[in-house]
């Protein structure tokens, strides 16, 4: 893939490709539909750049794969649909305790539990923030198309890699299974982003010390620094404390370091949004819909904008409020029962300011669809 070059890729495939050109070189899973095409690619690429890829015996054991690789010193990636992501949960929670930079993604697809596994759906938004148990800090990127399942993966890492998190890719079915043109950068123009490693004296070493910009350095294996890798509340040196100023020191410093650090972690898009008097939220493939029916609307001399969170969590909260205080209302489709919406109504302080769409039926929300509620919200001037 050199500079300039245009290529067809279906978006699974563009996610495996995002990854090796970030520096994964880890990769463990388990096929499930409708992930398992970026399974299949990081197979494929993988050996070709000196890599490993496993096929674990399940989800959970894919997660420890990756947590014990990321331990290691590798950049590691795992990828999964929604029954997947459940099972890795606790294991991702251990995940962000111990502060293992590693990037899981998450294909969306119909639920509960097996429900429709060909079909799209965005019903895990709420368990990617809120999945695994306790406070935990999590960072979640929602691409829309092929082009961002490619870029985002590799922002995906070089957060990871910076902040020492778990990183969530998210995206429905539909973006899985796209095929679109793709402007492949060339490979030596790709930021890659290194974690910080353990450096000075080894006495002395403190594996979660709270440092100037709250990131720790990591121990690598090998080089004589001491690591105590506990899933119980620690304190810097590591070790299990439930002396309350203890904890509530590194609980802070754990939660403290995402927003902390929102100029590498938040992105969105807005379109036609700076004067817009009905703002539509919405993200993945549905966001697309969305920006096509706010075309047409404006056309028609409806002000109407779009606001995409490709950051999902933490949530762009500044850039949606300046557009939110002046839309006099705002519609939030999602092929769900409602979860983006809740998060919307929250930050809009006017839960009867947010109107809804949601689709259960494993079929995309259309633009008509979304153009004939904005016309009805511009008719009664909500």
């Amino acid at each position: 893939m050199g500079e300039g070059q245009r290529i067809n890729l279906q978006g699974n495939h563009a996610c495996a490709l995002g990854a090796i050109a970030a520096g994964c070189r880890f990769y463990a899973g388990y096929p499930i539909t409708p992930s398992s095409d970026v399974a299949e690619r990081m197979a494929l690429e993988l050996p070709k750049v000196g890599g490993v890829f496993i096929q674990m015996e399940d989800e959970i054991a894919s997660m420890g794969a990756i947590i014990g690789a990321s331990m290691g010193g590798a950049k590691v990636m795992t990828a999964t649909s929604g029954p997947g992501f459940s099972l890795k949960q606790e294991n991702l929670g251990y995940a962000c305790m111990v502060e293992v930079p590693c990037v899981i993604v998450d294909v969306m697809r119909g639920g509960p539990s097996t429900g429709m596994p060909t079909r799209p759906a965005q019903g895990d938004i709420m368990q990617a923030r809120w999945g695994t148990h306790g406070d935990h800090p999590i960072v979640v990127l929602a691409p829309s198309s092929v082009s961002e399942a490619f870029s985002e993966t590799i922002r995906a890492f070089n957060i990871a890699e910076t902040l020492r998190t778990p990183v969530v890719l998210l995206y429905d079915e539909v973006v899985g299974h796209l095929v679109e043109t793709v402007q492949v950068p060339d490979p030596g123009s790709i930021a890659r982003a290194e974690r910080k490693w353990a450096t000075g004296p080894r006495e002395a070493f403190q594996p979660y010390a709270a440092t100037d910009d709250d990131i720790p350095a990591m121990a690598r294996p090998g080089d004589g620094y001491r690591c105590h890798a506990t899933g119980l509340t620690h304190g810097e040196r590591g070790l299990p404390t439930q002396n309350p100023a203890e904890v509530e020191r590194a609980m802070q410093r754990l939660l403290g370091k995402l927003e902390r650090h929102r100029d590498v972690i938040d992105r969105f898009e807005t379109f036609a949004a700076e004067d817009a008097e009905i703002l539509v939220v919405a993200i993945g493939i549905t966001a697309r819909a969305a920006k096509r029916a706010v075309a047409e609307a404006r056309r028609q001399g409806i002000a109407a904008g779009l606001f995409r969170p490709v950051t999902l969590w933490p949530f762009p909260e500044q850039p949606f409020h300046a557009l939110a205080e002046q839309a006099k209302a705002i519609l939030v489709p999602e092929m769900n029962a409602g979860q983006l919406s809740l998060e919307i109504e929250r930050l809009s302080g006017r839960p009867a300011k947010v109107a809804r769409i949601n689709r259960l039926s494993g079929e995309p929300i259309e633009p008509a669809e979304i153009l004939k509620i904005i016309e009805e919200l511009a008719r009664h001037g909500r």
